[in-house]
């Protein structure tokens, strides 16, 4: 490894958020103002991510007043306080460039659902109730065989 990687490695951060494109994140920005310093925060649509360890990037999409606004964080920057995921978006694109020309609720992400645990049970309640009516079935056909040939 040469002395550049080792440079970009030692300045990788390593409390990285699993975020995917299409995500609503919230993204707490320390900003300098004279000798005080606050957190200002920026939620929006993450519509795009590029780069790999320290020269990662990521841009974020919100509406403020009608005009789009986008800004591009770097992952490892120390100016980020904070990054919290508020819901996650379903998406079928890498790049959510396209949302750049849409208005209103065109310019929505529809919500990923979660319920693997939920269809998971109803499966296993529905193969179990599958189950035991052909069960029943097989037993009641074998009991009236044996008693008609008795």
């Amino acid at each position: 490894m040469n002395m550049f990687e080792r440079v970009r490695q030692s300045l990788k951060s390593d409390n990285i958020l699993t975020m995917k494109i299409g995500d609503t994140i919230r993204v707490h920005v320390k900003i300098v103002e004279g000798e005080r310093e606050r957190v200002q925060v920026f939620e929006g649509i993450l519509i795009a991510q590029r780069g790999s360890l320290n020269t990662e990037t990521f841009t974020v999409r919100k509406i403020s007043h009608g005009v789009g606004v986008e800004r591009i964080f770097p992952v490892h920057s120390p100016n980020i306080a904070k990054i919290e995921v508020v819901r996650h978006g379903r998406v079928r694109r890498a790049k959510l460039y396209y949302l750049r020309h849409k208005k209103g609720k065109e310019a929505k992400v529809k919500e990923r659902e979660f319920r693997r645990e939920e269809k998971l049970s109803i499966q296993t309640k529905k193969s179990a109730a599958r189950d035991e009516p052909a069960e029943t079935e097989k037993t009641e056909a074998i009991d009236s065989e044996e008693e008609k040939s008795e």
